[in-house]
């Protein structure tokens, strides 16, 4: 079938995922074409295949004049009835003021200039890989044009801005990638949801994310290898790491830290922030910030780790956890958010509180200081992806359910 995938700001350095399912929608006979709200930031563009896929995507923003006059059309095709829609779904919207409305009027011209490119190309089906302005983009284009939509939940609601029992309430069916955000959209828009809420994690392709040598835990001679993997941004805990390794090395332990990801402003933002921290603590030569790196330097730095670490505040799922445990790297990370549903705390890795350094460098010597540990909490990451992470489970359950529709 052919359907479209609305990705914003496609493809930005978290986008692996997204790549990954792309290609497992081919592998299943199906001819997903991306379309995304308007380039990434060029600062962010790190992956190896990303020229290809800005090559392959629709950016529906900035429009051009042909692009004004297609939305026209399309906006009066219905007639009356696909305004009014509109226009009832914005006098409809929660969580806005004014102005508010007035940008989704806005975002009405993108959903138009969506429901002309799908009757031109013949899409069936657009799924909105988000539930903020790229599912307010999709509804509007379903409204105009009848344009069937689905979208998937990422992280917590708050997260995607208002207005989301009205996103919800249009879209046929959709996924969200943990049973604690499940949890989250029955409580917070009962009487809102479409008639299908789906449980599909974001995942790996367990196939080609294979080590190409074995684990080998630290021996305590030389540096502990440290590799951790995120924006940087406050919630992803950086600052709580860097302390972890402040306090490991005054136990005696040599321990270097890798921190892959940039801000989201390409390095003039929290990044300039963190790196201050770091010189003025004297971490210089234990904390390196790579910046925004491709797929094959981060693969690089798992392979290399003892122990990969992610202190964030509250984490969603975390393909990046995802990574390291598919390529058999013991992981220390908070237990916040959905991570309990990835990691078993002393069964796939050790989970700590978050905002606690003491306890971050707690299990990271723990690890350290014993082989064995280290190894068996390798092994079993790598069989827990294995057995429920493949990224094919979201791109099945997403092509199924939109050949029903």
């Amino acid at each position: 079938m052919k359907l479209a995938v609305l990705i914003p700001e496609y493809p930005g350095q978290t986008h692996i995922f997204f790549w990954r399912e792309l290609g497992a929608m081919r592998e299943l006979g199906a001819l997903p074409e991306v379309v995304s709200t308007r380039r990434p930031n060029a600062a962010l563009v790190s992956h190896s295949w990303a020229r290809e896929a800005m090559a392959s995507t629709t950016y529906l923003a900035p429009p051009s004049a042909g692009d004004l006059l297609a939305m026209g059309r399309e906006a009066a095709r219905r007639g009356p009835r696909g305004l009014a829609s509109v226009a009832g779904s914005v006098a409809r919207a929660t969580g806005v003021d004014s102005k508010g409305r007035l940008r989704l009027l806005g975002l009405a011209a993108m959903g138009a200039k969506l429901a002309s490119l799908a009757r031109e190309r013949g899409w069936e089906h657009v799924h909105a890989h988000s539930c903020a302005d790229a599912a307010h983009v999709a509804m509007f284009a379903h409204l105009l044009s009848g344009l069937p939509y689905s979208i998937t939940l990422h992280g917590p609601l708050q997260d995607y801005g208002p207005n989301q029992p009205e996103k919800w309430r249009h879209a046929k069916f959709a996924i969200v990638i943990t049973r604690k955000l499940l949890g989250e959209v029955e409580t917070q828009l009962r009487g809102s949801l479409p008639g299908r809420v789906e449980i599909a994690p974001m995942g790996v392709d367990v196939q080609k994310f294979v080590r190409r040598g074995p684990y080998a835990a630290w021996d305590g001679r030389g540096p502990l290898r440290l590799f951790s993997c995120g924006r940087l941004n406050p919630c992803k805990g950086h600052g709580d790491a860097i302390a972890a390794v402040g306090l490991l090395r005054a136990r005696g332990i040599d321990a270097r830290l890798e921190i892959a990801g940039e801000d989201e402003q390409g390095g003039a933002g929290f990044h300039r922030a963190l790196a201050a921290d770091v010189a003025a603590t004297g971490y210089a030569e234990s904390v390196t910030l790579l910046g925004a790196v491709s797929e094959e330097r981060v693969r690089a730095g798992l392979e290399q780790a003892h122990v990969f670490v992610l202190a964030s505040l509250a984490e969603p799922l975390g393909v990046a956890i995802m990574e390291a445990m598919a390529l058999a790297a013991p992981v220390v990370a908070t237990g916040a958010g959905g991570v309990p549903e990835l990691v078993r705390d002393g069964v796939d890795g050790v989970l700590v509180p978050p905002e606690t350094p003491s306890a971050l460098a707690d299990a990271i010597e723990r690890i350290a200081r014993d082989g064995a540990l280290a190894e068996r909490l390798a092994r079993s990451a790598r069989d827990r992806v294995v057995a429920g992470f493949d990224s094919t489970r979201s791109a099945r359950m997403l092509i199924e359910h939109a050949r029903s529709v």
